[in-house]
């Protein structure tokens, strides 16, 4: 039999624990069966096999993107305005966007947009300027942390929310003189945010999917799980795998704010791993932590920085669950099978993280759980050595050093970027810390991500703290082996072995022994899922 796919003229880096190089490799079945020089592969290509030349270029293995949003982000893509920094640089440029949107939304249809960054374009717009730019139609622009949002007058009013209205909990309206700001936190937001996720079908989530897929796809990612996944995209996933729409691999994190969910995965006896190659269950996930950039993260220490007007002060962030009530639902999970994953951001997020996860493994001790501290951004040396000592992951979102690495140096101070995503110490420490973009939060592309980790500083210029910088091989093996890991796939993917998946990028350039500075405009030639060439540039 003759290899379905071969590679050539490459300088493949396996990620295997041995750090082991070759020139070329084999796939038959969408699975790796040779490796080598490029002579002796070549010798294995038969009249059907698809040969790539990698022309010298740098090889890895595909990008395991281990938390990110793509069903939330599928739909921002089909039917959302985009207005990160990249697309409106000034508040009246915001607010023009808004004006030019609304123009084409029939009277009384929603209008939404994403990954606003009220620092970058000179603060959050009034509630009047939002009145004014949006012709009447309800509005509502998702902060880029999608833990924050601004709702106009005729969104408060679709919602049926006044001044009067009880906060819900968890959640702040917030008000300044007794007025609505139009900023709302949290699951105030979630009211808006339901009202405009109202009408999504499953069709729509498959139909965005093929966007979302085209994007990982040319950035090098070739498998992404989806964190606080609901329902209703677990059963588009399903369509899609059904009709063979699948061109990168999908895991699933089911989300603990969809209620009835985790208790009916619990009821059927579902458990992590169910699924296959492409389509498959990695756990299930709760937040009861916030944003730091958005000054909502719960810290033990109040945030610094000027207040925005409705914000508490002093201002310690919030917690989104009793600690009663989350330890039952995740003790529970875990006694059925299902890997939990916990956010926490600050501090004092992560702390009640630990104390959740903690208690469930007394209530029922596994020596290779691999609970999962999401976000987990503020890892303080206390908390590093509860996570050294219980055998927790810190899945870390290493999307945030980029593109919000600014904003938590401002709200929490210099200093505290000493322990902002501490990866030299996770990893002297033995704490394993695969690394995520968390999209549609940030952007897609990890190779920003990978470069802050390197380098310690944002493309803008703010300064993380060289003293956690590491090398280049260990920020590629957080999105690479430790992504798959971190899901109980390391045996599958996260690295260029045989028997595994032949997922694979090239590269532009030489990530590995190349001039770190350059990292984040790496591009990617090609990406190949289980042998076949998905993008080529």
């Amino acid at each position: 039999m003759h290899p379905d796919f071969v590679l050539l003229n490459a300088r493949i880096a396996t990620m295997d624990a041995a750090g082991t190089e070759c020139g070329a490799l084999a796939a038959l079945h969408g699975r790796i069966v040779a490796l080598g020089d490029s002579v002796a592969i070549r010798d294995l290509i038969g009249p059907g096999t698809k040969v790539l030349d990698a022309e010298g270029q740098r090889v890895l293995p595909g990008i395991v993107d281990s938390h990110a949003h793509p069903d939330a982000y599928a739909i921002r893509l089909r039917a959302w305005t985009l207005v990160s920094p990249d697309r409106v640089r000034t508040r009246d440029e915001l607010l023009e966007t808004i004006r030019r949107r609304c123009e084409a939304v029939a009277p009384g249809r929603w209008a939404a947009f994403y990954r606003l960054n009220e620092r970058a374009c000179g603060g959050y717009p009034t509630l009047a300027e939002l009145d004014a730019a949006s012709l009447g139609r309800p509005i509502f622009i998702l902060r880029t942390d999608g833990h924050l949002g601004l709702a106009n007058s005729a969104a408060f009013a679709a919602c049926g929310v006044t001044a009067e209205t009880p906060e819900p909990a968890f959640g702040r309206f917030d008000k300044h003189d007794g007025r609505l700001t139009g900023l709302v936190r949290e699951t105030a937001a979630h009211v808006f945010l339901n009202a405009v996720h109202g009408q999504d079908s499953e069709g729509d989530i498959a139909e965005g999917m093929e966007m979302v897929q085209d994007q990982c796809l040319a950035a090098g990612i070739t498998s992404v799980a989806n964190s606080l996944c609901p329902s209703k995209a677990i059963s588009a996933y399903q369509l899609m795998h059904r009709d063979g729409r699948w061109r990168m691999r999908m895991g699933i994190i089911a989300s603990g704010r969809d209620e009835p969910l985790i208790p009916h995965l619990i009821g059927a006896g579902i458990r992590s791993g169910f699924g296959d190659e492409w389509l498959r269950l990695v756990g299930v996930e709760w937040c009861p932590d916030c944003s730091t950039s958005g000054r909502t993260a719960a810290y033990w220490a109040p945030y610094l920085g000027t207040p925005v007007p409705g914000e508490p002060v002093p201002n310690t962030g919030m917690l989104l669950y009793e600690r009663e009530d989350l330890t039952a639902r995740a003790t529970a999970a875990h006694k059925a099978g299902l890997q939990v994953m916990i956010e926490g951001v600050g501090d004092r997020g992560i702390d009640f993280a630990l104390d959740v996860m903690e208690a469930a493994l007394a209530s029922y001790p596994i020596d290779d759980h691999r609970m999962r501290v999401e976000h987990c951004c503020y890892v303080t040396p206390n908390i590093l050595a509860r996570l050294a000592r219980g055998k927790f992951v810190d899945s870390s979102a290493t999307g945030f050093m980029d593109e919000l690495g600014e904003a938590y140096a401002a709200n929490r101070g210099q200093e505290a970027m000493r322990w902002m995503w501490p990866h030299r110490s996770l990893i002297d420490a033995g704490v394993p810390a695969p690394g995520h973009s968390d999209f549609a939060v940030c952007r897609v592309s990890p190779w920003t991500a990978i470069a802050a980790m390197v380098n310690r500083r944002t493309t803008g210029g703010t300064d993380l703290d060289a003293r956690e910088a590491i090398t280049t091989r260990e920020a590629l093996r957080a999105y690479t082996w430790l992504g798959a890991w971190a899901q109980r796939e390391e045996h599958e993917k996260g690295s260029l072995e045989l028997g595994k998946l032949a997922d694979l990028i090239v590269l532009d350039r030489d990530v590995l022994d190349g001039d770190p500075a350059t990292i984040a405009g790496t591009q990617v030639r090609a990406t190949i899922v289980g042998g076949i060439i998905r993008h080529q540039a």
